[in-house]
């Protein structure tokens, strides 16, 4: 019973109906279609494995690491960690998307009154939000063991991108599903990768991705935020 319901619970965090508008941001594809980097199924694939890859070396090795700091209820940690992640997003648009996320989903935790009162006061008082961390808090409070939070995390993100894939390529249905589904020992390695990092071995360098994020600032025509 306690496995199901934490299942149930994964599912719903994961879930493309969470209202935090993760579905207004493209993370730079959009920039890469304009482009012409992404055009097609093939070249799809190879950005959402490359996209999985930067994810993996930075963002979810952070998520573990406040996923482990909200469960010690560890503000100290938690603080460090939710700084080192602002601080790196490289443009204003990738800075903007976590945080207004983040926000968007601390809400719901402290609104809904997910966890302890310990554990949304940390949440709380942190200067700025990223979506790790307002993720992580979540995944504890509703008891959701840290592996499969990791999993939650990187297949929400894989699926956004497969969603705008299909809309903005585009890609039809079909494909976009056998793309996401191909992505799946891909997800399932990059959480083990994840979960093997040191701290020093942590980075979110990812020049080319930066670049396509400030022209998407100047984008002439945009439907996404990012």
């Amino acid at each position: 019973m306690k496995e199901s319901r934490a299942l149930l619970a994964l599912l719903h965090l994961a879930s493309p109906s969470l209202p935090i508008g993760a579905y207004t941001y493209s993370q730079g594809l959009e920039s890469a279609i304009e482009q012409g980097l992404v055009r097609d199924e093939t070249s799809a694939r190879e950005w959402l494995v490359e996209m999985l890859g930067i994810f993996t070396d930075f963002e979810l090795p952070i998520l573990r690491r406040l996923l482990k700091a909200f469960s010690e209820r560890d503000e100290a940690a938690v603080s460090f960690w939710t700084e080192c992640f602002v601080a790196s997003r490289e443009t204003s648009e990738f800075r903007a998307e976590t945080v207004q996320m983040g926000y968007s989903l601390a809400k719901l935790v402290i609104d809904l009154k997910l966890g302890d009162d310990s554990m949304r006061a940390i949440l709380e008082n942190q200067q700025a939000i990223p979506l790790p961390t307002a993720f992580a808090c979540a995944a504890e409070a509703l008891g959701i063991p840290h592996e499969e939070s990791l999993l939650g995390m990187l297949f929400s993100m894989a699926e956004n991108q497969v969603l705008a894939c299909v809309k903005s390529v585009p890609l039809g249905q079909l494909s976009g599903q056998r793309l996401l589904l191909s992505l799946h020992p891909v997800i399932e390695a990059c959480s083990i990768r994840a979960s093997q990092l040191t701290d020093d071995e942590l980075s979110s360098w990812a020049p080319g991705l930066s670049l396509l994020s400030m022209q998407h600032e100047v984008q002439y025509s945009r439907i996404y935020r990012s």
